[in-house]
């Protein structure tokens, strides 16, 4: 048996990071975790091939070979989603697919012609499909209200990616958030109960990494890694003694609830086992947006003292921002403008607000005859899905405005450099490794474009100097972050083009109705 896993293409998007990441002749941030997963639970005598599409093309003797494909899909990947199925369909080949997408959105993904939904968590529903397959059936759909053990989970097949194609390699501890927020579709797919693999389990997937030869970051993909504290810490003891045992060979970085500030030994554990940076969802500064989307555990503690505790342990904030919430105030742009600048978070995600399928908002919105029909989307390209309480020509207009301004070349470096002051330094070094080719020339090019070409050239060497001789372990990182600033400075052209043409089809469509 012979089975072909493919990931869409990804739009050009905030994490997206092209311009960046060719600089070091490097094709996407972050592999598809959830196939290699499924690899590794399906049966192992089965033969496996894993095509990325945003690494390159699916040859036409990878075609010829499959017996099955199988694919995976965020929503925003749709559109890639459905040509590969049309693809594998021409050639006449059985297709199955699952993931976030599909599991969100059945009927949509059932309509690109998929023979097979394997929905939700693949543990319990990927059995039912391989009985199903092995029977002879030739369609179904498989989908379960149960949530599995995770400890049960084994090692991702991390041997079928392609690694040297990726910047960050991806990991996940738990699954699940305690938390209620209503705009949030992590609760819906996952869960309200972190559920959490053992230490043991955990380590012996970084071990897996380490034999395959990586020796660069690793993302843990959790959507909330606090989420169990209690099982957290048990995992990071554990993996402060592994880290040491290797002379520290990653940098993790992970997504936390902003409450991580109040927890000073997770903090610590976390500087211990080489963290170095976590991505918070802070959505607003606006407290009264905050208990509205119940986001309440944002509204206890002075955010910007919480993210600046944060970083004081080595951890580099970056942090996700919303415009668009009900009752929302004229000028929401310029507060989370003001608030960015005054914590230094250098990567600001900034979005409009969207409404995601089964979540709480959508539910909601849906009652309230206010849901459009475009369905949902969660690239920072594209307008509100739903009728806002005020004017979304002027949420739009004050979205594309807080987005050309954080991402101003000057007010971009100016962040970077703030931040890393503002971090502590890590309290262990890696081990040393000869830099790549590719690492010179990136450090060469980003010299030459922002030390040399820009008008900010006088900055980027007075502050580089300075990161230098106040935090000399984290100059190497600072430059890294800097470098991204290729991405955002070409990538806020692009927010505002395509929002404007969108704006513009959205005004002619009114005034046609109003005719």
């Amino acid at each position: 048996m012979r089975v072909l896993l493919v990931y869409p293409l990804f739009p050009t998007s905030f994490w997206s990071f092209e311009r960046a990441l060719s600089l070091v002749d490097r094709k996407a941030l972050l592999p598809p975790l959830g196939l290699v997963t499924v690899a590794a639970l399906l049966p192992q005598d089965w033969e496996f091939r894993l095509v990325d599409r945003n690494v390159r093309d699916i040859t036409e003797a990878e075609w010829e070979w499959a017996d099955l494909v199988m694919l995976s899909a965020m929503i925003v990947q749709r559109e890639d989603f459905a040509a590969q199925i049309k693809e594998a369909k021409r050639r006449g080949k059985p297709v199955a697919v699952g993931g976030p997408y599909p599991t969100s959105m059945p009927e949509e993904a059932a309509a690109t012609g998929a023979d097979f939904l394997i929905l939700d968590e693949g543990e319990i529903t990927l059995p039912m499909f391989v009985e199903a397959w092995e029977r002879g059936d030739t369609s179904g759909t498989f989908r379960t209200d149960g949530k599995p053990d995770v400890t049960a989970t084994p090692i991702p097949r991390f041997d079928l990616l392609e690694m040297d194609a990726y910047d960050n390699m991806s990991v996940q501890f738990s699954r699940g958030c305690p938390f209620q927020c209503e705009f949030c579709d992590i609760i819906v797919l996952y869960g309200r109960k972190s559920r959490t693999k053992t230490p043991e389990q955990f380590l012996a997937e970084l071990q897996r990494l380490y034999e395959l030869g990586w020796r660069r970051s690793i993302f843990l993909v959790d959507d909330n890694f606090i989420g169990n504290k209690r099982n957290v810490k048990l995992l990071l003891r554990a993996l402060k003694d592994w880290m040491q045992e290797h002379e520290y060979p990653f940098y993790l970085n992970t997504e936390a609830s902003v409450d991580l500030a109040q927890d000073e030994e997770m903090l610590e554990l976390m500087q211990e086992c080489n963290f170095n940076a976590v991505f918070l969802g802070i959505e607003t500064p606006d407290s009264d947006s905050l208990s509205l989307t119940r986001k309440f555990q944002n509204t206890r503690d002075p955010l910007s003292e919480s993210v600046q505790k944060i970083m004081s342990y080595g951890l580099r904030v970056t942090a996700g921002f919303i415009i668009g919430f009900d009752g929302e105030k004229p000028g929401a742009g310029d507060r989370i403008i003001q608030f960015v600048t005054n914590t230094s978070i250098a990567m600001a995600m900034f979005s409009m607000l969207q409404a995601l399928p089964n979540t709480a908002l959508w539910e909601r919105l849906q009652k309230e005859g206010r849901l459009l029909k475009e369905g949902a989307n969660i690239n920072q390209t594209t307008l509100m899905n739903f009728v806002p309480t005020r004017s979304i020509e002027a949420i739009a207009r004050e979205y594309m405005q807080a987005f050309w301004v954080l991402y101003d070349p000057q007010n971009y470096l100016d962040r970077v450099y703030n931040q890393f002051l503002l971090m502590g330094e890590p309290k262990h070094k890696t081990a040393l490794r000869t830099p790549s080719w590719a690492a010179i020339r990136a450090l060469l090019t980003i010299c030459w474009r922002q030390g040399i070409q820009r008008k900010t050239r006088w900055t980027f060497w007075r502050y580089l100097f300075h990161i230098m001789q106040t935090k000399p372990r984290l100059w190497q990182h600072y430059l890294s972050i800097c470098a991204l600033g290729e991405h955002f400075i070409a990538y806020r052209q692009v927010v505002c083009d395509e929002i404007e043409t969108q704006l513009r089809d959205h005004v002619e469509s009114r005034e046609t109705v109003a005719a």
